[in-house]
């Protein structure tokens, strides 16, 4: 079992360990890098690492803290992958922030001449990979950057990392499903009324 030892005694996750196992939020790819080692739980016997998903659930919470001290209108949701585009929008919507999907412009973030220019003062990102425009120029302007991680990414000028499989449809939904609810907790408002469903990629 992936679940394995992968719970101590006396702590409780937003959501049974299970739901995120079941969602495939653990698996990652078969490359590891350097930033991400420390969160790989092991390897399986088919050679992909698997992503500790107790450490997701701990960094959920730390993204969601540090989200509601932000203006939720000035805060940026990103995302290149498809998979990503649509929890992503459902994220933006529910707490209020801006999102920008598909190909992000060059200076979007950086040249005011430009008509889709932004000036976020966060941005969530789905893929450092994806996302390395968005990356790039929150990094040169001073922008913190949280990031959803898997096992193959560089996470250079990520400041918040967000261990998960970032390629998967239900891991990506269940991921933007839990990070809007604990935002939402932050903030003050009723977690509980934002559901799996609205985050789901419809095939």
């Amino acid at each position: 079992m992936d679940n394995e030892d992968l719970t101590e005694i006396g702590y409780e996750s937003i959501i049974p360990m299970e739901e995120y196992l079941a969602a495939g939020a653990h698996i990652g790819t078969q490359q590891k890098t350097k930033d991400m080692m420390k969160f790989i739980y092991r390897v399986r016997t088919d050679g992909l690492y698997v992503l500790d998903v107790k450490m997701t659930d701990q960094r959920i919470r730390e993204a969601a803290k540090l989200l509601a001290k932000y203006d939720p209108s000035k805060i940026l949701i990103i995302s290149a992958r498809q998979y990503g585009q649509y929890p992503a929008r459902a994220f933006a919507k529910k707490i209020g922030a801006h999102v920008k999907v598909g190909r992000l412009i060059p200076g979007t973030l950086t040249n005011p001449a430009y008509d889709g220019f932004t000036e976020p003062d966060i941005i969530v990102i789905t893929d450092p990979s994806g996302d390395s425009q968005a990356v790039a120029e929150a990094s040169n302007i001073g922008i913190p950057v949280i990031g959803l991680c898997d096992t193959n990414n560089s996470t250079s000028n990520v400041d918040l990392i967000i261990p998960t499989n970032n390629k998967g449809r239900k891991s990506l939904a269940i991921v933007y499903w839990l990070l809007t609810r604990q935002t939402l907790a932050e903030m003050g408002e009723d977690r509980f009324a934002v559901n799996y469903e609205d985050f789901e990629t419809i095939l």
